[in-house]
Formats: structure tokens, C-alpha cells, sequence
């Protein structure tokens, strides 16, 4: 399926009109941004796109899966990618929507951060892009970086379009973008040489958009 009509995809009339109004990335990620951050007070969630313009909030995965539905809307291939950190680091992993113009990559991103965002369509390679994140990825408290993988790009269409209005958590599209093929970003016997964030980046780093006590959160 080339488009994700209205009819196929289960959506309300409402809910296909706003992303179809989400006609570029820029777009889609400006509507992102106004979304406050799922903080996922009662329980861990993956919720599909319906539900996210249901509960009007959303985290990293949720928020690429929204992306990419509104990519799909206009004809583009609804593709997601997993950049993780290190086993063993305590760090959780980042879910990116992917989009091409001119033969380059760019990222439509869903985060509490300032640095983890949106990327402009200029990477020649998936690699490329989850390089760009590669500084910035760090923790605060000690400013070691710990950004390892990017994934192999997902393409949702292998789930049908049952996933863009599911009722239930989307574990299953988690799940199989979990065991797809990761390639690592620091050269075999490099990390020794990777300098820790300093203190003003540690500062910048600890900038965040939305707070916990947020009630829409």
C-alpha cells in the first residue's frame, strides 16, 4: 500500500484530517512538539497513533509511530529506527521516525531533551544520522556517552494498518524492532578515547521540555 487511505487506516475523520494537515516533516514535528511528554505515571505504554491523539501525550516510540503514520498518509514509507546505548549503562533507547528528501536522511523526534530532536534531511546514510546524536548523548551526572547502536530501519507496513488504530499496546512492533540488525557506532577498542561531556555540556544537557508534575503529562 502506497498511501494510508482513511478508509484503511481506522482512523476517525478528525483524527486523519490532523495528520493529514501534517503535510511535510517539519510539519509533523512542529505538531510533535506541542505534545506533552508521556511520562507513563501508570504503567509502561506503547500507545498507536489513535491514542496518542486521543491522550494527547506521547514518548519517544509513540511519537514516531505518529510520524510515521502521517508519513504513510502522503505517500511516504512509514520507517522507524531504534538508536540504543550501551548494555550495562542504565540508559534507555531512542525511537526515530525516518524521512528522505533528495536521496538524504533526516529524523522526526520525540523527546524531553535538547539535543535528541529533529534532524534535517542532510545524512546520506542511516548511519550518518545516528552519528549526529552521537556528542550529545550522555548523562548528566557523570557526562560519560554512551550512545553504542542504530538499528536496521523498520518499515511499519509489515503490520498492516491495524497498528495505527490499536486499542491494545504496540509491544509487538517494539519487540521486532528490538531483534532487528544493530551496527555500532564507535570502532572496535575506540571508547577509551571518547571524552566525557564537560560541565557545560553537562548544563545544557540537563535542559528538558516538560516537567513530571505536569498534570497533562
Amino acid at each position: 500500500m502506497n498511501r494510508l487511505t482513511r478508509a484503511s487506516s481506522g482512523l476517525t475523520r478528525r483524527e486523519y484530517m490532523a495528520l493529514a494537515k501534517l503535510s511535510t516533516p517539519i510539519k509533523i514535528q512542529d505538531f510533535l512538539d506541542t505534545i506533552p511528554m508521556n511520562w507513563e505515571k501508570k504503567g509502561d505504554t506503547h500507545m498507536s497513533p489513535h491514542h496518542v491523539l486521543s491522550k494527547k501525550k506521547a514518548h519517544c516510540i509513540e511519537g514516531a509511530m505518529l510520524a510515521a503514520a502521517a508519513l504513510w498518509i502522503h505517500g511516504e514509507p512509514p520507517l522507524i529506527m531504534n538508536i540504543s546505548a550501551r548494555l550495562g549503562k542504565g540508559d534507555v533507547d531512542h525511537v526515530v521516525a525516518l524521512y528522505k528528501r533528495g536521496g538524504f536522511y533526516g529524523a522526526i523526534s520525540k523527546t524531553n531533551h535538547a539535543s535528541i530532536r529533529f534532524r534535517d534531511p542532510i545524512y546520506r546514510t542511516p548511519r550518518e544520522l545516528a552519528l549526529s546524536y552521537f556528542h550529545e548523548w550522555f548523562f548528566n551526572s557523570t557526562g560519560e556517552k554512551t550512545l553504542e547502536c542504530y538499528s536496521k530501519p523498520l518499515d511499519l507496513r509489515r503490520f498492516g494498518t491495524e497498528w495505527v488504530t490499536s486499542t491494545t499496546d504496540l509491544w509487538n512492533i517494539a519487540d521486532a524492532l528490538s531483534v532487528l540488525p544493530h551496527y555500532n557506532l564507535v570502532p572496535e577498542g575506540n571508547w577509551c578515547y571518547v571524552r566525557k561531556a564537560d560541565n557545560m555540556e553537562r548544563k545544557a544537557g540537563s535542559i528538558i521540555e516538560w516537567q513530571k508534575s505536569d498534570p497533562r503529562t
